[in-house]
This record gives C-alpha cells, structure tokens and sequence, in this order.
C-alpha cells in the first residue's frame, strides 16, 4: 500500500495532491479539519475547510484570511487526488478528509466524537482503506456518560448554588465546550452570562443555526443577579481577578479528564464534570470498526495502548508523530502523557488511572476501568471555599470580556493560549 499521507517537519502532507493537512507550521495550501488551535494555524497561504468552519475560522484567525468552504460530500479535484469533507462530530463545522487517489482511499479523522450533540453535525462512518484517527483517550478507563445525565447534573449543581444565592462558575473552552454546555442548561434557573471570549463564538453558532438558550454579557448583567447565574468562562479565568466581581461562588470544570481524581485536585476546583468533545474508549473503536479500514494511523493521545490493541485484532496499525493535542480544550498540563511508550498511562497514579499499557490491551479493553461517576457527576450541592488560589496575569481573552473583542484571540499573532 502506497503512503498518500506521509509526517513532514510542517505537518501531515497528501504525497500525490502537494497539500497539508492541519499544519502546523505555515503552508501554501492547508486542508482544515476544524478550528481548535492545534489544528488551525495561522499564517497558510490558502485554507479548505467545511462550510460551516469558514467564519468560525475567520473569527479565530482574521476576517482575511484566504479560505474556501466545502460543503460536506461535496468532491472538489486537486492534483488527482478526489477531496470531500465528512462530519466528523467534534464542534460545528468539524470535518473528517476523504481523499481518493487511483482507486486507494484514505481518510483523516482530525479530532471526533460518536456521541449526541446539538451543536454539531454527527460523525459520519467514512469507509477507507486507511484511516488516521485521533486518540485523546485512547485507554481503557476512558468510557463517558450518557450527555443527557452530565447535563442534568449540572444543572442540579447549579440550581442549588442559586438556592443559596451563590453564582457558579463553569469553565469550559470557548469554542465547542461552552456552546455544548449552554445547550443542556436550563435557563428556567437563573440568567446564563458569558464570558467575553465565549460570546463571539455564541454568534458564530447561532448565525450558523444552531439553537442556543439567550446569554448576556457580565457588564449586561446586574450584580444582584449573580447569586442565582451560571457563569461560562475559559480555563484560563480560573482563579483570576475577573472571578472576583461574582462575590461568593462556586466552581466547576467540564472536560473528560475530569474523570480523573488527581485532575479535578490539581485544577482546584469545587465539581468536575466529565464531558468530552472526544470519543472515548468504546467510542474510538467502534468509528475505527465502521470504516472497515485494514491500516490504521494514530496521530495524537495515547498511541502505544492503542496501536497494540488494533495490532491484536489484525489491522496494520501504527502512530504518527504530531503537534496536535497541546492546545486542546482537554488537554491540561496534568494529563497523561501521550504517547510516552512506557508500563503505565501517566493519570492519577493514586487510583483512577490504573490502565498498564504493557498488559494485554485486549483483556484491559474489556475491563469497566474507573469509575466515571465518582463524585463527579453526583448532582449535590457545591461547597464554599475560601479563594486563595494564586491571581495568575490576564490574558487578552480575559481582559476583553466585555468588549467582545476575544472574537480574534491570539491565534492570529501566532497561537492562541494554553487551555491547560
């Protein structure tokens, strides 16, 4: 089998159709699979995404930016190699890759989900002969929740903070988390404020169709009112002096590796919530298993475990050496190393992440792994702590939050900031 996808210093490169696939260093010609900053650069001379990518990309990296939309399945030609983009499920506007060349098809999942979202168009199964799938949470433990029970946890965690006149605060990244969160909370309890670095990206998602419950601003919202509002804001208003003008509240952060004990510790927050744009274990396997792919390729996460796990159940299958996943909505510094190679996935090593990487991963795939409800997801009502986490520099993000004006983060200067 011919390699049509190979790893070059800029980033993964289509051999017979001389484009790149999510650079990561600037290119002539960028295929986008959507527009997280790990996989939407700045600084290509033309960008292809989906459609509905387009202004979300234009908000992320600049108005004029030179981009073209596709429309999912529809085939454009470049060297004589047959593109078309496919909903890949991740946020709106996400896209897996198609590209066909003399009979041989491959296909590159960027980042996916198999799970229910509103927000987003479903991850279509894309038959391939090879298939470059992502693997965040590629480990055993990593088995998610139904959305329908997260959602109603938090909104049970959020009803009793504003029983007690207390704000809560939900932090989330501000492109595809937070819109996913807003569209299970239940604006019955209380007013629903963003943050100015979510609030563009609201926009962009309901100019897109996408229904979303009504959000205001901080600087739109009365003081009285933050006793009973949820708050939605990016990691990196964490601890920060812009929590200060809530008064007393209550904190959570919404993300897969909230699963993990010693990430919710280290995070310093009141709640996790184990809500993931990734596909988890079982979900990973099943979307390889629909493609009927013979070789599979990892790009990112944790590549050893799964890499082994297809080999033993006869696919070819092997890693790519990439630069995605550094700044990912679920990737916090804390997270386990992902691809390191070695005996043991790198979690918490007290006991949530027990997965040994060099057992057999057949028999650790069909184990129950941790148990993702503890105490995450439990619906009781937050705790009051005292607040003497360190008051770390504002960000741009965090400094424009009311005006709006995190509709062009730093992305467009050169990277955007860690959502660790």
């Amino acid at each position: 089998m011919t390699e049509m996808v190979v790893v070059r210093r800029e980033g993964l490169y289509c051999v017979p159709g001389d484009f790149y696939i999510d650079p990561w260093r600037p290119v002539e010609r960028a295929v986008i699979t959507h527009a997280h900053g790990d996989h939407a650069r700045w600084g290509h001379a033309h960008y292809l995404s989906s459609a509905p990518s387009v202004n979300i990309l234009k908000s992320r990296l600049g108005k004029d930016i030179n981009i073209e939309g596709l429309e999912y399945g529809e085939r454009i030609v470049r060297n004589g190699v047959t593109i078309s983009l496919h909903p890949a499920g991740h946020v709106l506007g996400s896209a897996q890759i198609r590209m066909e060349h003399r009979g041989e098809i491959w296909v590159a999942s960027g980042d996916y989900k198999v799970g229910p979202d509103s927000t987003c168009a479903p991850f279509e199964p894309v038959r391939c002969h090879t298939f470059i799938t992502e693997s965040t949470f590629g480990l055993p433990i990593y088995r998610w929740d139904p959305q329908q029970q997260v959602f109603d946890d938090i909104n049970a965690w959020w009803r009793a903070n504003a029983a007690e006149g207390r704000a809560s605060i939900l932090y989330g990244y501000s492109f595809g988390k937070a819109q996913r969160l807003l569209s299970g909370l239940d604006p019955s309890i209380g007013p629903i404020v963003c943050h100015g670095a979510v609030e563009p990206l609201n926009r962009v998602y309901r100019e897109g169709g996408v229904a979303l419950p009504h959000t205001q601003l901080v600087s739109e919202t009365d003081k009285a009112d933050f006793r009973h509002a949820i708050v939605l804001a990016p990691p990196s208003a964490s601890g920060s002096t812009w929590t200060r003008r809530f008064g007393d509240y209550s904190d959570a952060f919404a993300s897969g590796w909230m699963l993990l004990r010693g990430a919710r510790r280290r995070r310093g927050v009141d709640r996790g919530f184990v809500l993931s744009d990734h596909a988890d274990w079982p979900g990973l396997l099943s979307a390889i298993r629909a493609t009927e792919a013979q070789q599979v390729i990892v790009t990112h996460g944790s590549i050893p475990v799964l890499v082994r796990w297809l080999c033993q159940i006869g696919l070819d299958a092997k890693g790519f050496d990439t630069e995605y996943g550094e700044e990912d909505d679920d990737a916090p510094d804390d997270a386990p190393a992902p691809a390191d190679g070695g005996a043991h996935a790198q979690a918490d090593a007290g006991t949530d992440a027990q997965a040994d990487a060099g057992t057999d991963a057949q028999a650790a795939a069909q184990s129950d792994g941790a148990d993702p409800t503890d105490s995450t997801t439990a619906g009781k009502p937050a705790r009051r702590r005292a607040r003497t986490r360190a008051q770390p520099a504002m960000s741009d993000e965090e400094e424009d939050e009311d005006t709006g004006e995190g509709a062009v983060p730093a992305a467009a200067a050169g990277g955007e900031p860690s959502d660790a």
